[in-house]
């Protein structure tokens, strides 16, 4: 069995890709609330900082702040997949059954990277913001409605029309 190295950071900064099983589907998007209700009860258990958000309709994109004396991140988003889960189910979303009967709904693992500095932060936010426009989900950072891009509008960290026309993300022009 492999066995999968994270970095464990407590107080840490951390980037993530979650996905879904099917990457055809958008359980995301479509119960978007559902999503935020699972995200808001493993916040109010399991304290954490969401410094950037952005979901599509199979993925999301997140940057987490832990606790000072705390690195798992793997509890919170195994909390948050079970919620979801459940939440789905009780709204009468029928979800299919892997051959273990468990819920086939989620990919097992996830992409976690530490972030490193402020650079590394402040690429990792563009790109989280950016990513409905390379998936061709939105024209524009600005109309997609998941995402935290409009928060840091609010809060002046960034203009409505940042990333308006050709901007290069990750060293990779979009």
């Amino acid at each position: 069995m492999v066995r999968y190295r994270r970095n464990l950071v407590r107080g840490g900064t951390y980037f993530f890709t979650v996905t879904l099983a099917d990457r055809q589907a958008a359980f995301l998007t479509e119960h978007i609330d559902l999503l935020r209700n699972a995200f808001r009860s493993v916040q109010m258990e399991k304290p954490f900082r969401i410094d950037a958000i952005v979901v599509l309709p199979e993925h999301l994109h997140a940057i987490w702040t832990l606790p000072d004396d705390d690195a798992d991140y793997a509890l919170r988003w195994k909390k948050i997949k079970a919620n979801f889960t459940r939440l789905l189910i009780k709204s009468g979303i029928e979800l299919n059954r892997n051959k273990k009967g468990e819920y086939d709904l989620w990919q097992r693992r996830y992409w976690e990277h530490t972030i490193a500095d402020d650079e590394d932060m402040q690429r990792h936010v563009d790109y989280i913001h950016f990513n409905p426009v390379k998936h061709g989900l939105a024209k524009q950072v600005l109309t997609w409605p998941h995402s935290s891009f409009h928060r840091y509008v609010k809060d002046g960290m960034l203009p409505e029309d940042w990333a308006g026309c050709d901007v290069e993300i990750n060293g990779v022009n979009e």
